[in-house]
């Protein structure tokens, strides 16, 4: 019987040959396949990610000027000292020391505007009374006082003082007319002899503070064909993960993003109750703004050593606390180094900073890490969340924030005792049971995790937080001039 033979042999196939020669059939010719000779080679690959943006995370503010700390409630309250000294300042609309009319016999009455506290001056209370627009000073004895409820300025209590003046017979000697603003404050106090002594005791009060922490959270997923996958380019990230598995890439850039959101959510949040029952926390910047200091100067203008000075004059009447951090946008911190330049006058243009000598082997420092004026050292650093592009580097009304360093004293209300802690600290959730400051569990079938029948993986991310800021009083923040 005769076989038919089909064979499926190609007959343009490379075939090999006994010598090294070149013959029709063997070897590869990319034109006659319709690929062409400009992909006869392989793709040349560059297999590490390019870093065009540098180090992107933001977070590491709060770690280099507080600390984090437990706690156990949905709400933190803490106290603060009041001020010592009595003092009243006149304010606009009654809101403070002000001058009464002549009553009675006596023209020497003087109203203290105290809002819903009691005014702290008593019988007895020596004074020095001095008119805002004037040099001429009043020591005075306090004669009698009383306080009445509600006035015309919209304060809840006033309380009229009589004095009786040393160096002038009355206060209008002294150029003080009904209606006028005074500035007093209590130095002491005088009784004469064999008389008894004061009926009224002062009780210190305390201002009390409180937060509520917040519940944060992020979710990564991967689906299991894509964990399987294998990447062209090796991939690192800022916490040092490496490999060719993009998957692990994007759970990583997650984590990192989160832990820049627990942070800016401590700086940017408020609180206030929205349209979905959420309360919100007060973040440090609406801490400052409310018991802080707020520094902003014109548009145009650009910090001098006048500027400072009022910085200074203000921590002064406050704290006084010496060391002070500033953080500040790249624009501000140029502003410094120029000023802190400007002012030294050694050598041409004042380049020659610190006693070195300088020649062109030597790299000039153009920049300043600190400096001191009057009794205050200032320390400068950039806060990269100002100069980001996709935060803070995209708005312009702030400039940067003064933070003072060291700890603080309060009153602990769950401890019951005074304690030091950092101004500004982190307080998280935790307990034996459960530590809320920073949560990741993983659910699905994939990537050694077996708790669903789902082919993903999915990454959970959760902080539950709050943010005290203790003695906002010596905070600062530099907004933009406008």
């Amino acid at each position: 019987m005769a076989y038919s033979f089909t064979s499926t042999h190609d007959s343009t196939a490379i075939m090999p040959e006994k010598a090294q020669n070149l013959t029709n059939g063997n070897y590869l010719d990319f034109q006659a396949n319709g690929e062409g000779w400009s992909k006869q080679y392989l793709p040349e690959l560059y297999e590490e990610e390019v870093e065009r943006y540098g180090n992107r995370t933001l977070n590491g503010f709060l770690r280099m000027v507080g600390a984090e700390m437990p706690m156990t409630s949905d709400q933190v309250i803490w106290s603060e000292q009041n001020r010592l000294h009595i003092g009243y300042k006149a304010f606009a609309a009654g809101a403070g020391a002000k001058l009464k009319a002549s009553d009675g016999h006596t023209a020497n009455k003087i109203e203290i505007h105290s809002g819903a506290e009691n005014c702290a001056i008593r019988v007895g209370d020596l004074l020095t009374i001095l008119k805002t627009d004037s040099d001429k000073r009043v020591v005075a004895i306090v004669t009698a006082n009383s306080t009445v409820t509600g006035s015309t300025s919209g304060s809840n209590l006033v309380t009229t003082i009589t004095v009786d003046p040393y160096n002038y017979a009355a206060l209008s000697d002294a150029s003080l007319a009904a209606g006028n603003p005074v500035n007093l404050f209590v130095f002491g106090s005088e009784y004469a002899k064999g008389t008894a002594g004061r009926t009224e005791a002062l009780q210190p009060e305390f201002a009390t503070k409180t937060n509520n922490p917040v519940i944060i959270k992020d979710y990564y997923e991967v689906n299991g064909s894509d964990a399987a996958q294998i990447g062209w380019v090796e991939v690192a990230t800022e916490d040092g993960t490496s490999g060719y598995l993009w998957y692990l890439k994007a759970e990583s850039e997650t984590r990192l993003r989160f832990e820049d959101y627990l942070e800016m959510t401590m700086v940017e949040s408020v609180p206030g109750t929205n349209a979905a029952g959420l309360k919100g926390t007060s973040g440090m910047l609406d801490q400052i703004e409310k018991g802080g200091h707020v520094f902003q100067g014109a548009a145009a203008d650009k910090l001098d050593l006048d500027d400072f000075d009022s910085i200074l004059s203000t921590l002064d009447k406050q704290g006084a606390i010496e060391e002070n951090m500033l953080f500040l946008n790249r624009a501000k911190t140029l502003e410094i180094d120029d000023l802190l330049a400007g002012l030294n006058s050694y050598g041409s243009g004042g380049t020659s900073y610190g006693l070195f000598d300088n020649d062109e082997n030597m790299a000039l420092n153009l920049g300043f890490s600190g400096f001191r004026r009057g009794s205050y050292d200032f320390y400068k650093t950039d806060w990269r969340y100002l100069n980001d592009a996709t935060t803070r580097g995209m708005m312009s009304d702030l400039d940067g924030v003064v933070v003072p360093a060291g700890t603080s004293t309060v009153y602990d209300q769950s401890l019951g005792s005074n304690i030091r802690r950092p101004f500004l600290h982190v307080r998280y959730r935790a307990s034996e049971t459960e530590d809320r400051r920073m949560k990741s569990w993983v659910l699905g079938s994939v990537g050694g995790a077996a708790t669903t029948s789902t082919d993903n993986m999915e990454v959970h991310f959760l902080s539950e937080r709050c943010l005290v800021v203790q003695g906002a009083n010596n905070f600062m923040l530099l907004k933009a001039g406008s």
